[in-house]
């Protein structure tokens, strides 16, 4: 619409964000494997950085501000990575849980969906972990007399201390809300309003202390490379904080945190999100019906 030369766009409404989904998951399924690969990595990289920064938010802020200020505000810093990620045009497998849509839809097949998902959670794997390396061969961790790094260490320690099932609710929490922010952003049309949609969800998630699958290929490799080969006073500060290093181990990150935290995020952005709101929108039957 416009008016005396002053155009106006609206954002888009639910049934045509589930359009946009539906062809999203289309593009994003049939994407070559290179072009899929570095846009995972690079996805993975995205949420580190968040990572990072909330790592460093947090740092130093035990006994100074509320247990609820602080992680607020971490989450806050934190949806740097997933703008990123949206803004960016990467390819993040919590959000492509969403290519169900697509694929209730039957514009997808199945072994489409899980070569996407497959290739993207590796890639991310890669720019995630790559990230941890690199930041502490920084010495990033050193940085505020080391309370950076404690705070590393007792977040991968929280990480790595979670039961099968609660790690699995904690997962399934996380990605509907990472969902409903990919989501939300498909109803932009401009930068400023995918930022809008994505930060609440995202600060939501982290506040709540609920898992994200790429974001925990950060933190607890982060704190497990710290553990291995940072300073001793480091590990000390993190122990005096709570943390309790001996429990980042790669089986505590691979079966007891990455396994379950993936089933519930599939569970919580596929299930919860995707399929409801292809329910909604995009069955055939209701299709003639939708404006």
């Amino acid at each position: 619409m416009e008016s005396k030369g002053v155009r106006y766009v609206d954002s888009l409404l639910p049934a045509e964000m589930a359009r946009r989904a539906e062809d999203i998951g289309v593009a994003k399924s049939s994407m070559e494997f290179g072009r899929l690969f570095v846009l995972a990595v690079l996805a993975g990289a995205f949420i580190g950085f968040g990572a990072v920064l909330a790592t460093t938010a947090a740092a130093g802020s035990a006994g100074v501000l509320p247990f609820g200020v602080t992680r607020v505000f971490s989450g806050f810093v934190f949806s740097l990575g997933l703008v990123m990620v949206v803004i960016g045009g990467a390819e993040l497998f919590t959000g492509n849980n969403l290519i169900v849509m697509a694929w209730a839809n039957r514009r997808v097949s199945t072994p489409q969906i899980l070569r996407n998902w497959a290739i993207v959670f590796v890639g991310n794997f890669v720019g995630a972990f790559g990230l941890a390396v690199l930041v502490f061969l920084s010495g990033q961790h050193l940085f505020g007399g080391g309370s950076v790094g404690a705070q590393a260490l007792v977040i991968a320690s929280a990480k790595s201390n979670l039961g099968f099932t609660e790690a699995i609710a904690l997962g399934i929490l996380c990605n509907i809300l990472v969902c409903l922010a990919v989501w939300m952003s498909n109803s932009g049309r401009t930068t400023a309003d995918k930022v809008i949609a994505v930060v609440p969800p995202v600060t939501a998630f982290v506040a709540c202390g609920f898992e994200h699958s790429i974001a925990n290929m950060y933190f607890i490799p982060a704190g497990m490379l710290i553990k291995w080969f940072g300073p001793e006073a480091i590990i000390a500060e993190s122990v005096r904080l709570g943390a309790d290093p001996g429990l980042i181990t790669m089986q505590s990150f691979l079966v007891g945190n990455l396994l379950p935290v993936t089933i519930g995020n599939v569970i919580g952005g596929a299930l919860f999100v995707g399929i409801v709101y292809w329910f909604v929108y995009l069955r055939k039957s209701d299709r003639s019906q939708m404006p």
